[in-house]
Formats: C-alpha cells, sequence, structure tokens
C-alpha cells in the first residue's frame, strides 16, 4: 500500500469568509484569525476575501484595530459592494449590475405592508442597495410568502433571512454567492478555485457555487446545516475562528500546528509559572533531551515485544509469565490496541509495526458481534473473543476507541479501500453504542465497571466516557467525509456538537443560572458551588466532584473544551499536583474507606487501594497524553519537563530499566502491574513526536 502526504491536495486561490460568528465573535469581537493568518499566511497566490453583512467602513475598522488581517477584497452589505483593498476604492463596474430592476422606494413600500412585527436596523446596516430589518421568529411559509408578493408586484429582488431575525431585502443579482461569482469571473477563477466558510442562512448563497469548497463552523444554525448537507463541504468542530482555521488545515492551506496557536499567555498563572521554575532550575537541558530520546528507542524496543500476529499484545508475552486470570493480558484488547494503534502511528512506515496496527484492527473487527459490539478483547493463543469483563460487564469504551483509532489510522494512511471494507462494520458498532443512550439526551449510560477503570466504581455519564463519545460521532463523520457521503457525514459532525454542549452543561457546573429558564434536578446540586475543570460522573441520582485526570485531558485534546477552560483545569491539576511524582495520577482526590463513594470489591487483588490502580494510581500512557496536553496549550517548556518525568518512570522497572510498566503507586512513584505495556511505550513515542524532539 502506498502512504501518502495526509495533507489536502487543493487549487485554491480565494477565500471568502464570512466576518461575524464566522471569523470573530458578534458581541466580543473575539478572534485567534488574526495571529494564525500572519504566522501561517499562504503565498501571495491565495487571496483573502471577507464576505460579510457589515458595510465596508466596519470592516475598516476592525482592520485597523487588528481585530482582522489585511485582506484583498471586502464583499459587504450581503453582497452588494465590492471593495478593493490594496487600491483602497470601491469595484463600481459591479454596481452597475445591480441597479438593474432595483427601485428602493418600492422595496420600502412593500416591507411596510407586512403583517408581522418588523424594524429597521440601525442608518449603518442601510445604504442605497441594502434594505435591512430586524424580524423576529419568521416561519418559512411567512418569507416564501414576502418572496411572492416581491415576485406579483414584478419586482425581482433578493429576500433573505437569518439567524431566525434578520431580514435583508436586496437587487436580483445581490447576495454573497453572486457578488463571489461576478469577482472569481473578473479575477478569471473558477468556482473550484474558491473556499467560502460561514455561520448562517445569509451565507448558503455562497455554498451554492457548483465545485466550490466550504467550511462550515460548529456554531452555525441549522438553516446553514441543512442547506450544505449534500454539498462538499468541512463540517468543523471547533466555534468561530478556530473552525475556520481547523477548516484551512484540513484543505491545506495552513499546516497542522496552526490549530496550536493561541494568543492568551498564562505563564504568569501561579501555579504554571512554578513549574516553569522547577524545570528551569533542574536538571540540563542536554541531560533532559539526552534521556528522553534514550527513553524513546527504549519504548520503540517495547513496542516491537508487543508484535504478534494477531496484532498488539497489552503486554510483552514473552516477559509476564500469566498468573490465573492475568492471563487474559495475553490478548490483543480492544482498548489497549486501539491506544496502542493511534500512538505508535508516527511508525507508520515501519514495516512490522504497520503491519500490527492494521492487524489489531482487522482481529476487532473480524469478531464485531451480530449486534455491532467489538469484543472487550481476543485472547491471542486461540483467536476467542471475550465480549464482557470484570463481573460478566461488558466495556463500552473499547468500541469507543475502536472507531476513534481506526479513523486516526486511516487519516494517516489514506486507505480508503481498507475504510471501504469495514465501513458497515464501523456503522453498526456505533449503532450499537448509539443504543447506550437510553433516554436520547446524547449522553450515553455507562454500568458500573464499563469502562477502562473496570475495577473503580462510577456509572451512569461519566465524563471520560463521554468525551470518546463525542469523539467517535466526529471521527465517524470524518470517515463519511473520505467515502464522499457528506450528508451521512454532515450528520454525524452536527450531533457531536449536540454532545458537546450537553458535556459542558452537565459536567461544567456553576452558580451562574439562566433567567426564565427551567432549572432542573442535576442544576439544583451544581447551584452549591463552581468547578474549574469538568467533574467525573453525573447520574440522575447524585454526581462526583472528583477530577478525572484521563477525562479532563482528552476534553481539551479531542476539542470539547476551549484553550481557557484547559487552562483552568491545567491550573486546578498542578495546584493538587497529579503530576507528582510522577505524571500522572488518573484522578484526584483518591477514595479512602468510610467515604460514600468506597465500594468494598477495591480491596480485590488489593488493587484500588487509596493512590492505587484506578484510585489515583501513576499511568504513564495517561502521561503521554497529558503531555501532549500541556504542549497543545502552548507550554512547551513545562511539556518537555512532564516528558522527562515521564521518561523518568518509564525507566524505572521491577527487574531492570525501561520496562514502560502499567502503572506506579500514586505517592511512591513505585512501578507496578505488567512489564513493556504496549500502550505506555505507544503514547510516549507519541509524545516525543508531539514536542518534535524526535523526528524519525
Amino acid at each position: 500500500m502506498d502512504i501518502k502526504n495526509t495533507s489536502q491536495q487543493h487549487d485554491l486561490k480565494l477565500l471568502s469568509f464570512d466576518v461575524d460568528n464566522t471569523l470573530i465573535e458578534f458581541h466580543t469581537l473575539k478572534s485567534n484569525f488574526t495571529a494564525v493568518w500572519n504566522t501561517y499566511k499562504p503565498n501571495a497566490e491565495v487571496l483573502l476575501t471577507y464576505n460579510t453583512g457589515r458595510l465596508i467602513d466596519d470592516i475598516l475598522s476592525l482592520i485597523k484595530k487588528g481585530v482582522l488581517p489585511e485582506p484583498d477584497y471586502i464583499i459587504a452589505g450581503v453582497g452588494t459592494l465590492i471593495y478593493d483593498y490594496k487600491n483602497k476604492c470601491i469595484v463600481k463596474e459591479f454596481n452597475d449590475v445591480l441597479d438593474d430592476g432595483w427601485n428602493l422606494e418600492a422595496v420600502e413600500e412593500l416591507i411596510s405592508n407586512i403583517n408581522h412585527p418588523i424594524s429597521e436596523q440601525p442608518t449603518k446596516f442601510q445604504h442605497s442597495y441594502k434594505r435591512s430589518y430586524y424580524f423576529y421568529d419568521a416561519s418559512p411559509e411567512l418569507i416564501e410568502s414576502i418572496t411572492q408578493n416581491f415576485a406579483s408586484a414584478k419586482m425581482h429582488v433578493n429576500v433573505v433571512y437569518s439567524g431566525e431575525k434578520f431580514l435583508d431585502i436586496l437587487p436580483k443579482w445581490a447576495n454573497k454567492g453572486n457578488a463571489l461569482q461576478w469577482l472569481l469571473n473578473k479575477l478569471d477563477l473558477k468556482p473550484n478555485n474558491a473556499l467560502v466558510a460561514g455561520d448562517s442562512g445569509n451565507d448558503c448563497a455562497m455554498f451554492d457555487m457548483a465545485d466550490v469548497k466550504g467550511i462550515v463552523v460548529a456554531n452555525a444554525h441549522e438553516e446553514l446545516y441543512k442547506y450544505t448537507k449534500h454539498r462538499q463541504v468541512y463540517h468543523s468542530e471547533n466555534n468561530y475562528s478556530q473552525g475556520v482555521i481547523e477548516g484551512l488545515v484540513y484543505y491545506g492551506i495552513f499546516p497542522e500546528d496552526a490549530t496550536n496557536t493561541n494568543n492568551e499567555d498564562h505563564s504568569e498563572d501561579f501555579f504554571i509559572k512554578q513549574e516553569l521554575n522547577n524545570a528551569a532550575a533542574n536538571e540540563d537541558e542536554n541531560e533532559k533531551i539526552g534521556l528522553i530520546r534514550e527513553g524513546y528507542d527504549k519504548a520503540v524496543e517495547a513496542l516491537r515485544k508487543n508484535i504478534t500476529p494477531l496484532g498488539f499484545s497489552a503486554c510483552s508475552i514473552k516477559d509476564n509469565v500469566p498468573n490465573g486470570t492475568d492471563e487474559n493480558y495475553h490478548s490483543v484488547w480492544a482498548r489497549d490496541g486501539a491506544i496502542t494503534v493511534i500512538g505508535s502511528l508516527s511508525l507508520i512506515h515501519d514495516k512490522d509495526i504497520h503491519q500490527c496496527q492494521r492487524q489489531t484492527l482487522l482481529t476487532l473487527m473480524e469478531h464485531i458481534s451480530r449486534n455491532g459490539q467489538i469484543p472487550s478483547n481476543v485472547r491471542i493463543k486461540d483467536n476467542v473473543p471475550d465480549y464482557s469483563g470484570v463481573g460478566g460487564i461488558c466495556s463500552i469504551d473499547s468500541g469507543l476507541w475502536v472507531v476513534i483509532a481506526f479513523f486516526e489510522y486511516v487519516n494517516v494512511t489514506k486507505d480508503i479501500a481498507f475504510l471501504r471494507d469495514h465501513i458497515l462494520d464501523v456503522k453498526e458498532t456505533m449503532r450499537w453504542l448509539g443504543a447506550h443512550d437510553g433516554n436520547n439526551d446524547a449522553l450515553l449510560e455507562i454500568p458500573e465497571a464499563g469502562d477502562w477503570t473496570d475495577l473503580f466504581g462510577r456509572s451512569y455519564n461519566i465524563l471520560y466516557d463521554e468525551i470518546l463519545w463525542y469523539r467517535a460521532n466526529v471521527c465517524f463523520g470524518r470517515m463519511l467525509e473520505m467515502l464522499g457521503d457528506y450528508e451521512q457525514a454532515g450528520e454525524f459532525i452536527r450531533w457531536s456538537q449536540v454532545i458537546k454542549k450537553e458535556i459542558l452543561q452537565n459536567f461544567w457546573p456553576s452558580t451562574q443560572q439562566k433567567l426564565f429558564q427551567s432549572v432542573s434536578f442535576a442544576e439544583r446540586q451544581f447551584s452549591l458551588g463552581d468547578t474549574t475543570y469538568l467533574i467525573a460522573q453525573v447520574t440522575p441520582f447524585d454526581f462526583s466532584w472528583r477530577c478525572d485526570i484521563l477525562g479532563n485531558v482528552l476534553a481539551f485534546l479531542h476539542g470539547t473544551i476551549d484553550a481557557d477552560k484547559a487552562h483552568q483545569s491545567l491550573r486546578f491539576m498542578l495546584g493538587v499536583g497529579v503530576n507528582e511524582p510522577f505524571p500522572v495520577a488518573n484522578v484526584y482526590p483518591v477514595v479512602s474507606p468510610g467515604d460514600p463513594d468506597w465500594r468494598p470489591y477495591y480491596t480485590v487483588n488489593l488493587l484500588n487501594l487509596p493512590n492505587h490502580y484506578h484510585n489515583g494510581g501513576i499511568w504513564p500512557f495517561v502521561g503521554g497524553y497529558w503531555v501532549k496536553f500541556i504542549n497543545k496549550l502552548g507550554l512547551k517548556d513545562m511539556a518537555v519537563a512532564e516528558l522527562h518525568k515521564l521518561a523518568l518512570i518509564n525507566k524505572e522497572g521491577v527487574n531492570e530499566a525501561w520496562e514502560f510498566t502499567e502503572w506506579a503507586h500514586g505517592i511512591t512513584g513505585k512501578p507496578m502491574g505488567k512489564s513493556y505495556q504496549a500502550w505506555s511505550a505507544a503514547q510516549y513515542i507519541s509524545a516525543c513526536h508531539d514536542l518534535k524532539i524526535i523526528n524519525k
């Protein structure tokens, strides 16, 4: 199979982007676009155009303030004016086109007879080719009747309704799409040379041109989603400018690093500053990097120990003699295997590792049950699947991780034939997973011991699982995009945004109440206080204020929370020391005997005593995600320091150095569990590549 470059190939010459609630947040003017554009601006052949409902003076003011970067052209007034920014002049030839059939007085007279509350927008939004009104909650039938009234009056105009409150009446040839088409013609470009982005109904005309490519930001109105679902568009996972930047990376205009750029400097925060000072005061930088690189080579060796004919084993079979139920470690585990595949994708050009990545996914897919369930594990010695875990309880997150890993694998290899062969199996897995949303609230209900913390008491809506559910929907949507099924892809991406909103509403409690809104039982509970992190669990009867470290880390890495919330959660986690003595404990605070959350079975095999195993133990694979979490926040020096500490714990071994053990005691840091754990090695490898310390 030919391994291809992951960046999208394009022939894009002009970018046509809406401004309000696309490039900037309308009320706050917040945007990351200027910083990213100035850093990663493409060559001069790619022209930047703003295509907005604002008038030219408004946009020029935003440019002067630095809110927006300097463009090549501005299409203003919902397609009624074109401004040549380089030459500082309006393109008058375009206005000649608009004069045909336009009668401003007749427009105003007809509008005055509409039997629905209506009021004019401020003067700054009006000009000779545009009349704009506030027109709240109009039905599609009412908008259609207005269009018919103009037609009956022999007036050929554009009636544009957006945001459930904005009504624009424009000349026949005036809309964002027609103005863009005119500009393309003037520049001798074709629609397939254009990339458009928007959030509302008045952007639909831009997407209407044949062969045009598009970006729909995650905060888009339903009207735009419906209009574009059959079209070749990229549905972003992020809102506003971050969604546009994400789309520009997808289309190959920006490099992947562009998604990690943020304007906020938190280096003066007390706990972050303390960590940075500690990192600077500790070991010699060259010694740190030397140990990290040594660990990388050892991690690759450890990973190779887990290559089997059926895929990656959970731990090295040769180095771990089974004892009783421990024999199940000699299996291809769905969860462990998927995380190992994801972590080792930087080694895709290594023939043996690549083959094992592929075989891991094949083994799991070949044993999918009739109702779409991915097995918990497949025994290596006889290829027999097991669909349950402790107490016969199924592992919900196994299927979630496999869907995510399947996308990540195909996204890197571009093996569309492999995807096409298994897309129906993946779809059945998504159907099985979705069936665990029993009350259709977009969140999964997880049984106790139903995920990776299989000897730890949590259930119902669990943060970690909901984050993976969000990501699985995004990944499945992306796979459908790869196969050209844009309509169904859009449905899954849109559903992921519903999941995201539910996660934020339920797992980031606040005392701030919204007026005129009924208060649910959960909201009454949460009104007792605020958090600066996503809480671990919510049920109809109670909730857990504990901080699930992996859940919070994955929330930012997978785009469920923004950088501001991620900084808040990092500050909390640093403050309570979850990364001491090594990164990183899986939960804070631990559960102790006498705590209402304590379970008698925590003493089984002495695993979940306080600071053990899932009850506050240190997990090196989680440490790999932790390093990437910090690096994504732009704290590279801290990330390197944490990676060095991760190298130290991976070097610790029960019998010899560099055993990449399963977990370590949360207080002493003593290594415990199985040695040469595949996911510990793979996520260390991934963290090294993420920080660009290793460029192999």
